[in-house]
């Protein structure tokens, strides 16, 4: 399914203006026998990479075939590159979550992150980036990207390398005709996290600053310790929309945080997935989804 351009705009006004919350399923590498643990699922019970994938693509498909996964809450979901390849009922996954559910589809692109330097984990290397944002894009119409580095010190240095390797990246994205979910978290046990967030806010609001109109991006951060902290990023005419991380909170506590933030929507992992088991009845684990699902949506909003 190659980008249409009608589609993208309208893809562009839900993730702008729609009520809801962008659903993180881009669980990969080394974060994937957790998430399956998670769900209920030992690492005794597959074999090798392709049967984990194998196990972790039936936990999506089934969290995305959910009666409540549909854009009247859920306006995005971010994919792992072997779901964006893989196929839901039939259909390219990509495909099936706007045609089926009304929901907009990203690719997470980084290859996770470098050894810590500054206070901060940068991005690793991206060979192929540009063939892989052009395949996205064109063959499985994707709108948009996620790509993740980490934030532990109040370091300016750090910081503002991390912003600049964002940016970088993110003018790549804009480049392939989508639109990049910029994503600089700050670790929730920083000992200095709300220096560390104030240093950030401003130098992501310097680096939107030097965008030329239409290079828009959106931006995935931790839930601020001020209420209100990222509000001018939301505001900022090159910003779509500002999203935010769970980071490790737990659901009920990163909805009563994200309350305090008017202007920023969930893109949550763990939480969404909280308490979900493979070994539900699927009315059970509908109705659990559908509650978590809820929760967020209504923090969201």
């Amino acid at each position: 399914m190659a980008q249409d351009k009608a589609v993208f705009a309208k893809q562009k006004a839900q993730m702008q203006t729609g009520g809801g919350f962008i659903a993180a399923l881009d669980q990969s590498g080394g974060s994937t026998p957790k998430a399956l643990l998670q769900y209920g699922v030992e690492e005794s019970e597959y074999s090798g990479e392709a049967e984990m994938y194998g196990e972790i693509h039936k936990m999506r498909t089934r969290i995305i075939t959910a009666p409540d996964f549909t854009n009247a809450k859920v306006l995005g979901a971010i994919l792992f590159e072997r779901t964006m390849r893989a196929e839901i009922e039939g259909m390219p996954s990509a495909q099936y979550l706007w045609e089926k559910r009304g929901v907009v589809p990203f690719l997470k692109i980084d290859k996770g992150l470098a050894e810590k330097a500054n206070g901060v984990q940068l991005m690793k290397p991206m060979p192929g980036l540009e063939e892989l944002l052009t395949e996205a894009a064109q063959e499985f119409g994707i709108f948009g990207t996620k790509e993740r580095s980490v934030i532990f010190e109040a370091d300016a240095v750090g910081i503002k390398a991390v912003v600049e390797q964002q940016l970088e990246v993110g003018k790549m994205v804009v480049a392939a005709g989508m639109v990049p979910i910029l994503e600089p978290e700050v670790d929730i046990n920083a000992p200095a996290k709300a220096e560390a967030e104030e240093i950030l806010k401003a130098e992501l609001l310097a680096a939107l600053d030097t965008l030329p109109e239409g290079d828009d991006v959106m931006i995935k951060l931790t839930i601020p310790n001020v209420p209100g902290l990222y509000d001018a990023l939301a505001d900022h005419p090159r910003c779509v929309r500002v999203v935010a991380l769970s980071g490790g909170y737990t659901t009920d506590d990163a909805c009563a945080r994200l309350f305090k933030q008017p202007k920023m929507i969930a893109s949550f992992s763990r939480a969404l997935a909280e308490g979900l088991s493979k070994k539900q009845s699927d009315e059970d684990f509908n109705a659990l989804l559908g509650s978590n699902i809820d929760k967020i949506y209504q923090a969201s909003l």
